[in-house]
């Protein structure tokens, strides 16, 4: 018996007994069709990305190169090292909060902006050193973490109707519906209503089609859009590459932000890692998952790496789900996701053709998947909705999401107390409260 266990084992193939696809119950061929389905679905962040720091400052075509190459950095480490069919890559929500309101509100040059990206990404690595990350997320209140993403979804989609000029600034009532006639408005419209209707008949491709459905009008009707090839050697990134600018990050009154970037990663990746291993079937009901640790090691590294790179943080992506659904189970598909990542770099062309509107429907929708969580608040018990409905409130209307996160926690306390309900604060909520207070009274 152990001998043809034995002899089996050694006609597996080097790749089938690293990333254990009999144990899994997979094959080579199921987790490279599993790598091809998610890069699919989530390659609109090459796209995306550039276009909203391109609005900071920076080298869109850069970025568009650097993009690629820490996403295909992370999805290999993350596949590699913590075998898992988890891909990564900078995060929709911290990169529109450094374009728009750490540059483009607050007047901080992209540089100081990226630095304190990149110090809140260095604070979750040192959480997830210390093993102190998950008793963050067990002691942070679900309404507030609810709160935090619907707020960040909201924003995102503030943004995306910005762009397109669905929505404009009016002096009089602050904000206005823009020119319909106009393309941004009309071809604005148009990305998200393609991406709702492919995403509810199931496609996961359907952020992918809207951007190339959108960009092939713009070329044909928009005399702004021109084509300017597909395939090129990659140009120089030395312009975002290690451009952080510590001389300012150090005040007092940024201390908030730096958090709010800890927090913002934390509950998304945190939360993106569960749901995923879960849905693979190697999560187990409390959420603990193989190799864990090491996860958590390189999602937090690779955040901080791609800031520093200048591409952002770097998260875990929920849409990775797509390429389990379709039998990934192994870390051979975070590779193969890598590597196809990895080939982008020589398109760095097609970011020049791509406008800033067709990103319009690829923002509302994430707005759509990230606000949904509020259905599972309970409306009923205003001790949980209103710090959540505050959270969630504050952060597209005062454009930022530090305010939110604030307000938040400090509402949260208000009401637990005021309503005599003390054991459902713990001491890390507390903490976050009082600090959050101390920073509107002194600073």
């Amino acid at each position: 018996m152990n001998t043809n266990n034995s002899t089996s084992s050694n006609n597996r193939s080097f790749v089938d007994r690293y990333f254990h696809f009999q144990e899994n119950k997979t094959t080579l061929r199921t987790e490279l069709v599993a790598s091809f389905t998610t890069f699919i679905t989530m390659v609109y962040i090459v796209f995306v990305n550039p276009k909203i720091l391109g609005d900071a400052g920076m080298n869109s075509q850069a970025v568009f190169v650097t993009t690629a190459l820490i996403t295909g950095i992370a999805c290999l480490l993350m596949g590699i090292v913590a075998k898992l069919p988890i891909a990564l890559a900078p995060g929709m929500g911290i990169n529109a909060y450094f374009a728009y309101v750490l540059v483009g509100s607050m007047g901080l040059n992209w540089q100081t902006g990226m630095t304190l990206v990149f110090l809140g990404a260095s604070g979750l690595f040192l959480l997830s050193l210390f093993k102190l990350r998950y008793w963050m997320i067990a002691n942070i209140p679900f309404s507030i973490r609810i709160g935090v993403s619907s707020g960040c979804g909201l924003l995102i989609t503030l943004i995306g109707l910005h762009n397109a000029e669905i929505i404009v600034a009016d002096p009089d009532t602050m904000v206005k519906l823009g020119n319909p006639t106009s393309y941004p408005f009309m071809l604005g419209c148009v990305s998200f209503l393609i991406v709702a209707g492919l995403a509810q008949r199931g496609w996961n491709a359907s952020i992918l089609c809207s951007f190339i459905v959108v960009t092939l009008i713009g070329w044909a009707f928009d005399p702004n859009v021109v084509y300017h090839g597909i395939v090129s050697l990659p140009p120089d990134i030395s312009s975002v590459v290690g451009q952080l600018d510590f001389s300012h990050v150090f005040e007092i009154s940024l201390v908030g932000i730096i958090i709010s970037v800890m927090l913002i990663n934390l509950f998304e990746s945190s939360g993106t890692f569960i749901a995923v291993t879960d849905k693979a079937g190697l999560a187990d009901k409390h959420g603990r998952y193989p190799n864990q640790q090491r996860s958590l090691y390189i999602d937090s590294a690779s955040s901080a790496l791609g800031s520093a790179m200048g591409t952002s943080a770097v998260t875990a992506y929920v849409e990775s789900a797509s390429g389990v659904a379709v039998g990934g189970r192994t870390g051979m598909m975070a590779c193969g996701v890598g590597v196809l990542f990895l080939l982008m770099i020589f398109f760095s062309p097609l970011e020049k053709m791509v406008p800033l509107y067709a990103t319009t429907g690829a923002l509302i929708y994430i707005g759509v998947l990230m606000a949904s969580d509020l259905a599972r608040i309970k409306w009923e018990d205003l001790t949980e909705s209103v710090p959540a409905f505050v959270t969630t409130i504050m952060m597209p209307f005062s454009f930022t999401i530090t305010e939110g996160i604030a307000t938040g926690f400090i509402t949260y306390v208000f009401m637990k107390v005021f309503s005599g309900k003390f054991k459902d604060l713990t001491a890390c909520t507390i903490i976050m409260a009082i600090l959050f207070l101390a920073r509107y009274i002194f600073l």
